[in-house]
């Protein structure tokens, strides 16, 4: 399938938005939710990992998690917002695809988080950003579909 969820996880570990690609049963939903709050050790431990005296942080932690349905990917941002994506994919997934698309989440953040009525640290309810984040998604690549343009 591709992205099985898109979490947005503020600086203080609260869920800002969780949102899963394939309409599913309520406790596939708690598995989801399960998921990313396992995947919050991983952040922690991978940042201080990377960590040293004067380096500068990557945003892009790659693999945090792995699980027998999920690959947990994680992109941390400047402002310690946490981006997670649960892929399903079988095979290694692309970094470079990867990152594009937490590139893309994290723009996509950035301009609701603009808005003078977004009021920081609240779950993020918007019916906009519902949609550019579905259409984000839509552009990765399906398990065994070709990169074509997506990477440009």
């Amino acid at each position: 399938m591709g992205i099985a969820c898109v979490a947005f996880i503020g600086p203080q570990n609260n869920p800002l938005y969780l949102r899963s690609m394939d309409p599913a049963s309520d406790e596939q939903y708690l598995k989801l939710h399960y998921v990313v709050h396992c995947a919050l050790d991983a952040v922690e431990e991978k940042v201080l990992l990377k960590r040293g005296p004067g380096d500068a942080q990557d945003a892009y932690l790659g693999l945090l998690y792995p699980t027998e349905d999920f690959k947990v990917y994680g992109y941390l941002t400047n402002t310690h917002l946490k981006i997670l994506l649960l892929l399903d994919d079988e095979g290694p997934a692309k970094d470079e695809v990867v990152m594009r698309v937490f590139r893309r989440l994290h723009s996509l953040y950035v301009d609701t988080a603009s808005n003078p009525f977004h009021v920081f640290g609240l779950p993020i309810s918007s019916a906009r950003f519902d949609v550019q984040l579905e259409q984000i998604v839509a552009v990765y690549p399906k398990p065994g579909a070709s990169l074509g343009g997506f990477l440009t």
